[in-house]
């Protein structure tokens, strides 16, 4: 018995009793609002359009400037699919306009999937980054529809989790007609799953090109009232729990050098945002409020709590020094580029997992990383000396000027393919 074919059979039959025995309807209260499109009923689309489809938020950024690219280089109309709330909301703010359509992508169910497609009938599918699912993929092989990974990753955790099957998601992946990935690492690792050398191609990250299209709008005022005066604002970008505590001690510590200083947290999830307040009550030095509870003019807080989404990249932009989140505890790290995009070193913790490339950011000096919160602390002192602001600036443009034009690339190699399958 073919190995793949009994793999997907499996697929069919495990996501088939999930949704016959009572998982649809577990489901339809949970995404009661857009079960519609969920379920593949779609209407008024495009005709043959690219479909790229991005779970969420960061995917979506990725997917941004290449949906760019190929409306300014083709004649293909164009939709997007998420699968969160969050990615959707990004993607009407970063898309709208731009793209022909937005919806939410089919529960990957034989039924949901053969409808879906029926209905948009799309003449190249580009699915971001780690969104490999194993139906729609299947079922766009056996339509001759062209599919593409673009850039594609792989966390070391996923990588180990795959290999250990490996005999299905070389079939899975198999159904792509091309992979364009972001780094070597990456390349190596979809290698080793058994993607033939020939089919993937190292672009670079598109997410770059995307920020340094927002950089040129960003106005770095938006949050400079959070300052004290001419005092440093640190941010702690996307923290993950067990590292507000940290965050917050090398906070008490530069305080010694600058005791005007500020501090704004944005956990990865607004959720939290109570708990890290919390985090700051041991401390009689030390006052916490959330950002929502805080008006210009009216800031009496030294750490401020960011409890809504949207607001860390404009933050960025204001602040004097940074830290980046999911690196002191074991989640894979936080996206090191936006902060090096407006000169600020990436500091991180060791696990950058998720982002390979940090490594070579740390060799040309637009990251650092830290291991606790004097580490930590003498980073952000360190990030203020005048002669390593300036320094900072150059090695962090430096940087990514070897990184652009992923979405060029990208979109050359999906044409180069195209135009040798007619």
């Amino acid at each position: 018995m073919d190995l793949q074919v009994s793999g997907i059979g499996i697929y069919r039959l495990i996501s088939g009793a999930f949704f016959n025995l009572g998982g649809l309807q577990i489901l339809k209260r949970k995404y009661r609002d857009s079960i519609t499109e969920r379920t593949g009923h779609v209407y008024d689309m495009p005709e043959n359009p690219v479909w790229v489809h991005a779970v969420s938020v960061g995917e979506v950024q990725s997917a941004s400037s290449l949906i760019r690219r190929i409306k300014s280089r083709s004649t293909y109309p164009c939709i997007i699919s998420t699968v969160t709330p969050t990615g959707r909301n990004m993607a009407e703010r970063l898309l709208s306009g731009v793209v022909d359509r937005i919806i939410y992508s089919p529960f990957d169910a034989r039924k949901f999937v053969t409808r879906s497609l029926d209905a948009v009938k799309p003449a190249i599918y580009i699915t971001m980054e780690t969104e490999l699912w194993p139906e729609i993929l299947t079922q766009l092989k056996a339509r001759n529809i062209p599919a593409f990974l673009a850039n594609g990753r792989l966390s070391d955790k996923s990588f180990r989790r795959m290999r250990r099957t490996k005999f299905f998601w070389r079939g899975i992946l198999g159904c792509l007609s091309k992979l364009m990935v972001r780094f070597d690492d990456d390349r190596e690792k979809f290698a080793a799953l058994g993607v033939p050398s020939e089919k993937i191609v190292v672009t670079g990250d598109c997410k770059v090109d995307t920020l340094l299209d927002r950089r040129k709008v960003t106005n770095p005022e938006k949050w400079g009232w959070l300052k004290n005066g001419k005092s440093p604002l640190f941010t702690a970008g996307s923290t993950h729990s067990g590292e507000d505590e940290v965050v917050i001690s090398a906070f008490r510590m530069t305080r010694r050098k600058f005791p005007g200083a500020k501090l704004a947290i944005v956990p990865r999830h607004p959720e939290r945002a109570l708990m890290t307040v919390a985090s700051a009550l041991p401390y009689d030095d030390i006052h916490a409020d959330l950002l929502s509870r805080i008006e210009p003019g009216n800031n009496s807080a030294d750490v401020i709590v960011v409890d809504k989404i949207g607001v860390l990249f404009d933050l960025y932009a204001a602040s004097d020094a940074v830290f980046i989140g999911g690196s002191l505890v074991q989640k894979g790290g936080q996206n090191p580029f936006e902060p090096a995009l407006f000169g600020l070193p990436a500091i991180h913790g060791p696990c950058m997992t998720d982002f390979p490339d940090t490594e070579r950011m740390d060799s040309m000096g637009a990251a650092m990383c830290v291991h606790n919160d004097s580490e930590l602390a003498k980073a952000w002192c360190d990030c203020l000396e005048p002669e390593n602001i300036k320094l900072a600036l150059k090695n962090c443009n430096a940087y990514f000027n070897t990184l652009g034009g992923a979405a060029k690339k990208t979109w050359a190699e999906i044409e180069a393919y195209m135009m040798s399958e007619r």
